[in-house]
């Protein structure tokens, strides 16, 4: 037959040789375990299919935050109280006119921060520009971690940037700023961008962005500790003279700037008691007497003061962990002992957070971890039978979160303070 049809037993023999195996089938495992790992996706794989997830999944929450939460506003709208304040100086008429004695939101930046802000308002129609002005925030909130993304030694290439992002976007912090419509994207980004400049040794321009920070929101007047202590000459002097010079120039191109003095800063100087977290709002919501509250506010103020003491043992060590620790023990303690203290002030904390990477940090603790879901969470406590107890929890969490963050940073510092040079 093969040589009869020698073409018909080649084809046969060809045939033969694809059909059959090469090598035997794998045998079937044996044990669970041996299924586990025979299922298990390659680790070399493990990068790409967590970020093909988490990407889709951190643009859904963004654009949830921007185009729903955001452009739906809120009662609380706190770019039009700016916009109108602003346009109010383009046309000349005095920007501190308000009535203080309505719960409404205020204006109540200073008038160097009336000048720098002022562009805001040359966008004809509100609407339009609070729409840019949230996008803006949020893109300076992707900015901002990005940046602390790095500084931590993480590649913005990896899962781990869109999984920090997403995560950021649910905190109530993230979302009720482009809510509100508020201006804290911008200065997170400029307080990251304060440190990431500082620890890099570019001192003129950590003193810039400081300085621009101070005179928007002056809450971040006690960060000038950092370059002090490592005497950062020009840091401080640009921190400090540029908020001073820029008031100086606004008092005589600002309408009215003069009111600020006489008008606006007697109502910063009150302790309001409605939507109030700090400490001293806590005292006045509740009535209590004058001497708990100034008893508190001293021992408080003094664990904040020894905590920055203690952390100087870190500032030359381990300066990364130093200025997060530190900056975050700084604006926390500013946040609970100020007039006013509002939740998503705690953005400001996302420095701090992102040190619970490091082999050691104040958020590895049981208080630092709770002062923060306390602080960051979006959770409302409503009770339809005791509304006013969830009104009491929405309003006070957050001040025990900062007492917690307080308290925890400040120990990590004496632990850091006690532990010999080069000790774990």
């Amino acid at each position: 037959m093969a040589s009869r049809f020698p073409r018909l037993a080649a084809v046969q023999s060809a045939w033969a040789a694809w059909a059959e195996p090469t090598q035997k089938p794998a045998q079937p495992a044996s044990s669970p375990s041996e299924w586990l790992v025979a299922s298990h996706v390659p680790p070399s794989r493990h990068d790409a299919i967590f970020r093909l997830i988490l990407w889709p999944i951190a643009a859904l929450i963004v654009a949830h935050r921007v185009c729903v939460l955001a452009a739906n506003g809120h009662i609380t709208d706190d770019y039009t109280t700016v916009f109108l304040a602003l346009r109010r100086f383009w046309d000349g008429i005095p920007v501190y006119s308000e009535n203080y004695s309505f719960v409404d939101p205020h204006y109540l930046y200073n008038p160097g921060a009336t000048m720098i802000l002022s562009p805001l308002a040359l966008v004809g129609h509100v609407a339009v520009a609070r729409m840019v002005f949230i996008c803006g925030n949020a893109a300076a909130i992707i900015a901002a971690v990005a940046i602390l993304m790095r500084m931590f030694g993480f590649r913005l290439r990896g899962w781990g940037f869109p999984l920090v992002v997403a995560v950021a976007f649910v905190t109530e912090a993230v979302q009720n700023t482009l809510i509100f419509a508020n201006i804290n994207g911008v200065l997170l980004l400029a307080l990251v961008g304060f440190l990431w400049t500082l620890l890099g040794g570019r001192q003129w321009w950590a003193g810039v962005i400081l300085g621009l920070a101070i005179v928007i929101k002056p809450v971040f007047l006690p960060l000038l500790v950092l370059p002090l202590v490592k005497f950062q000459w020009r840091t401080m002097l640009v921190g400090v003279g540029l908020p001073a010079g820029l008031n100086a120039v606004a008092w005589l191109v600002v309408p009215g700037a003069g009111e600020y003095v006489s008008r606006t800063m007697p109502y910063l100087k009150q302790v309001r008691d409605y939507a109030n977290s700090s400490l001293p709002g806590l005292v006045t919501y509740f009535g209590l007497p004058g001497w708990v509250g100034t008893v508190l506010f001293l021992v408080l103020a003094a664990v904040v003061v020894a905590g920055v003491w203690f952390l100087l043992r870190l500032r030359h060590s381990d300066p990364l962990l130093w200025a997060c620790v530190t900056s975050g023990l700084l604006l926390s303690g500013a946040f609970l002992l100020s007039s006013l203290g509002q939740m998503y002030y705690s953005m400001m904390l996302f420095p701090l957070v992102a040190t619970v990477v490091l082999r050691r940090s104040p958020m590895h603790s049981a208080a630092g971890a709770i002062g923060m879901v306390l602080c960051l969470s979006p959770l409302e406590w409503e009770f339809a039978r005791w509304p006013v107890y969830g009104q009491w929890l929405d309003t006070f969490l957050p001040t025990v979160g900062w007492l917690c963050v307080v308290v925890a940073t400040a120990m990590f510092g004496f632990q850091a303070f006690r532990r010999p040079p080069g000790g774990e």
